[in-house]
């Protein structure tokens, strides 16, 4: 038996198939920022390499040794791959502030690194999430030598963080956090019983969102400078390209979300706007996957999320599917032979991939489900309002209360429940805070594929409030699967950017167009559910309905909001569902 480890060890050392290419390190390399400071890099090379390579970077606020894994495997396949920690983070100099300086330091990266003689001239980045982010950011200053960017799961400031719909979530503060400082506070930051403390007690007690940082003990100037921008303005803008920048890029774009990602509107956001002002050129070289994973999903997928399970189709190689994307754009190897079109999305049900030449081209037609009910009921699941093709004539509208002082749904919450994705008490205890609308059972499978859109007229006794609409497919056997969702402040139903205060009584016309894309197939017997309601949860601002500033609001702005749902000949509200073929 001895005999055996010692030959098997042997084998193991002397066979360098095993370990795969010999990889050198770079330790504390210094790149010079145009204002003086230094920022920190770690660099892997092919040990075996005589000459210049393409350099992949990474440019986090993580620290570079959390992308050790993804820096060697690419290193033992023919690039150099470096991970830079972004200003003030890690090793690097200077002061962190999120997502303000990440494009300029981008470009000056690319540059440096382009004249190294280890680097043949072609940079490119890898990452998701803030990585996706800057690589964007640094895309817009055009630096020479950056050849492509693939960003996966990408945050856009002011769309995705720190709010969605202008509303705020304490997330945010939990994030803050885990940066705060030179390293990453990731014991602090998992742990979930501490942050599920904090916000209960700034929803229980009915605190000011504003004193988030010094309940949870972190003073936070990044905090009160990010509430000081509660709508997109020029402060997000000046992170993110802007019409005529993308009109300029001609590069290779991979961009890269999933069905669940909690930064795909923000993914889909830069993917929307170089579809709406790019080049024809530049757009034909754009290319987007969209799978049915989550946040993480988007670099290492699984094949569950939420109580869903998928095929094994699901499970891309990441790691693969981006060394072949980097040869064909930087090696003149052949396209990645998965990339079968601009547009690859999963369809979950089915569990396949399918493929278009972009994103309006899945639609095949859109199904318009009237909303009604019978004499004003549609309060609850077992006695809910319809979705019907018909339109309707003479009807009641449908009314709830949301009263903010009601804190009956954080004993919902006294437990983490981050995948909502497959569990119905969050639709079956509304509170009376909300209606509920069904289709009737689909007589035969359907694939709804693309993003929902929903036009409903309400009128209401307060100046604001916020809504949230969920739509679900209801199986057979009872199980509920969240499809999508979209939330909107009342006072931003016409712009993002300007506040317009609702005339208490009047009907008025709101329109959800912020759902999240996804695909399934809706199967044969199955329903779709639609609950519209006013977020009540510690896991989002608090909206107290005064129209104040909604940072600063407590008990004592407190209204309680009387909405009424209509739905007739004259005010028909409506979803509108994609049908792909």
């Amino acid at each position: 038996m001895n005999r055996v480890i010692t030959v098997f060890l042997l084998f193991i050392l002397f066979d360098g198939s095993l370990w795969g290419s010999d990889v050198d390190l770079l330790w504390g390399v210094r790149i010079p920022m145009r204002d003086g400071v230094h920022l920190n890099a770690t660099v892997w090379k092919p040990a075996d390499s005589m000459e210049p390579l393409p350099v992949i970077f990474t440019l986090t606020p993580y620290i570079s040794d959390t992308y050790h894994e993804r820096a060697y495997y690419f290193a033992q396949n023919g690039y150099v791959y470096a991970t830079v920690d972004v200003r003030g983070r890690g090793n690097s100099e200077g002061a962190f502030e999120p997502l303000a300086n990440e494009g300029r330091d981008g470009h000056n990266i690319v540059e440096w690194f382009a004249q190294q003689p280890w680097c043949n001239g072609k940079v490119t980045m890898w990452g998701g999430s803030y990585a996706g982010f800057d690589q964007w950011s640094t895309l817009k200053e055009f630096p020479p030598h950056l050849v492509t960017i693939v960003p996966a799961a990408a945050v856009h400031p002011g769309i995705d963080f720190p709010f969605i719909s202008n509303i705020f979530y304490p997330y945010v503060m939990q994030w803050l956090t885990y940066t705060s400082g030179i390293t990453p506070n990731r014991n602090l930051f998992g742990e979930s019983s501490f942050w599920i403390q904090k916000f209960r007690k700034l929803y229980l007690e009915h605190l000011p969102f504003r004193q988030l940082d010094r309940i949870i003990g972190n003073t936070s100037t990044h905090f009160q400078t990010l509430l000081s921008h509660p709508t997109y303005d020029d402060y997000w803008a000046a992170m993110v390209p802007k019409p005529e920048d993308y009109a300029k890029m001609d590069l290779p774009i991979l961009t890269i979300t999933g069905s669940y990602d909690a930064d795909q509107l923000g993914a889909m956001q830069y993917y929307r706007m170089h579809m709406k002002y790019g080049s024809p050129e530049g757009k034909s070289k754009h290319y987007i996957i969209i799978g049915p994973w989550d946040h993480a999903g988007t670099r290492t997928p699984k094949k569950e999320f939420g109580g869903l399970k998928f095929g094994e189709a699901s499970l891309l190689d990441m790691n693969n599917l981006h060394r072949e994307w980097y040869d064909w754009t930087m090696k003149d190897g052949p396209k990645p032979e998965f990339l079968k079109n601009r547009v690859a999305y999963y369809v979950m049900g089915v569990e396949e991939w399918k493929y278009a030449d972009n994103l309006d081209a899945i639609v095949a037609s859109k199904q318009t489900l009237y909303l009604n009910s019978t004499d004003g009921r549609a309060n609850d699941v077992f006695a809910s309002g319809s979705l019907g093709k018909q339109s309707p004539g003479k009807s009641k509208p449908d009314s709830f209360i949301y009263n903010p002082l009601d804190v009956r749904p954080a004993e919902m919450e006294k437990e983490e429940v981050q995948n909502r994705i497959t569990d119905q008490r969050y639709a079956l205890n509304l509170f009376g805070n909300g209606v509920v609308y069904h289709t009737g059972a689909f007589s035969e499978d359907t694939e709804v594929t693309g993003f929902p859109r929903m036009t409903a007229w309400i009128a209401m006794n307060v100046p604001d409030t916020d809504f949230e609409v969920t739509l679900s497919e209801i199986l057979p056997d009872g199980t509920s699967v969240n499809l999508s969702q979209a939330l909107l402040r009342a006072r931003y139903r016409e712009s993002l950017s300007a506040a317009k205060p609702v005339k208490p009584g009047e009907i008025t016309r709101y329109d959800f167009n912020g759902f999240t894309f996804f695909s399934r197939r809706i199967s044969k017997g199955s329903r779709i559910r639609l609950v519209l309601s006013c977020p009540n949860s510690i896991n989002l601002e608090k909206n107290y309905n005064s129209g104040g500033i909604i940072a600063d609001e407590t008990a004592k702005d407190a209204r309680t909001a009387h909405v009424k749902v209509y739905h007739d000949a004259q005010y028909p509200s409506k979803l509108e569902l994609p049908i792909a073929e």
